[in-house]
Parts: structure tokens; sequence; C-alpha cells
């Protein structure tokens, strides 16, 4: 089990990727790889949007920005290696650094488009939550996959709680109801993937940031 991570002062944002939640790294699933794919939303589903994507688990306790930023750039039909985006990202044992990181290799290999969004504080203001509902629904329409840098614990809409206190990344590839419940693909949940709403996720990726 990895130490608490310090927070990156050059960005304003906190170091993320050691201790994902209760399991320790010896306990870390193995990779798991296979297209997801998403089937247009039916007349009542208008506003439904899932990407098609190819979901893989992280193989250790430091690899969840790899993973979570390999899972976005699926969704654009780019597929590489974690290894191959862990060397871009710069990761090491210590996780990586910050949302900023996630979105130069995002812009890096896609050829652009993605921004960097920070939610300082310890939770999200109302317009902040607006903002990350806004940017997921406008980078989901245009078939882009979010990053998101959290940190503690949040609840998904099957009261599953999701606890990672030394932070974590993972990918948002899904939005329904306009945005208000989106669509994670956890690159170290067991189940892989789980819908959430848009207030915990905004507190969730509260005093990080994310990649739209």
């Amino acid at each position: 089990m990895n130490a608490t991570l310090s927070r990156s002062l050059s960005v304003g944002l906190l170091v993320a990727g050691t201790m994902l939640g209760p399991a320790t790294a010896a306990e870390a699933l193995p990779a798991q790889s296979g297209p997801v794919h998403a089937a247009q939303p039916a007349p009542t589903d208008a506003g439904k949007r899932v990407l098609a994507h190819d979901y893989q688990r992280q193989p250790n306790s430091y690899f969840c920005a790899p993973a979570a930023t390999r899972i976005a750039l699926s969704t654009q039909g780019k597929i590489l290696s974690q290894q191959q985006v862990a060397k871009k990202l710069g990761t090491t044992k210590a996780g990586t650094s910050s949302a900023s990181e996630t979105t130069r290799v995002l812009n890096d290999v896609t050829g652009g488009g993605y921004e960097t969004t920070e939610i300082n504080g310890p939770t999200a203001q109302a317009q902040q939550v607006d903002k990350l509902r806004a940017d997921v629904v406008e980078a989901i329409d245009a078939k882009r996959g979010v990053v998101a840098n959290i940190t503690g614990t949040a609840v998904d809409t099957e009261g599953v709680p999701h606890t990672y206190p030394d932070g974590h990344y993972l990918t948002i590839i899904g939005y329904r109801n306009g945005g208000e419940t989106l669509q994670i693909a956890d690159p170290y949940a067991r189940d892989g993937h789980y819908w959430m709403s848009d207030q915990k996720v905004a507190d969730w990726v509260a005093e990080r940031g994310y990649s739209s």
C-alpha cells in the first residue's frame, strides 16, 4: 500500500493513482480487454448516449491514468497499449501527476479538442456541476471519452460506494437524462461500469480536475 500522494502545487491538482480503494497492490485486477458496443438510443432515450469503447482493467495499483486515458482514446478508434500511454503520461509507481497530463496526451494522440477543467474546493459549486454536465455532453456528442481525476468516496445509482482515498483516474463514456446521470468506465472496479449523478461525479472531482 503506497502512501497518500502530495498536492501538485504547479497545476493546483493532486497527484493520483497509487492506492486505489480498499484493495492492496497485490490484489490489483488483471488487465482484461474487449470492445464495448453502444447501441443507438431508442426514441424514448433521446437524452442518452453511450460511446463504443475498448475497456481494459489496469494491471497494477498505479496504472489508473494510463488505463483511463486508453479507454478514452479508444472512443475515437485510437487503440494503444497501457504501457504506451503510461510512457506518454510520464506515469511512475507514484502515479500520474494531474489531469493536465491526461489532457496533453489525449490532444497529442487525437489531434486536439481536449481541455483541462479544475474544480477547486472540497465540493463542487452549482455552476461547476453545470459546467461538468455541459462539458461531458459536448465531449460525448463529439465521440470523446472524458478522463476524470477523482478522490474519496462516491455512491453510484445502484447504491454501491466506490472508494479511492488516495486518488484515481477513470473515464466517463456516456450520459443519460440529458447529462444528469453519467456512465463511468472504471479501470479498477470489479464490475467495470456504473452510472452516477453529475453532482456526485463533480464532488468526486473536487480539488482535482478532468479532461474533456
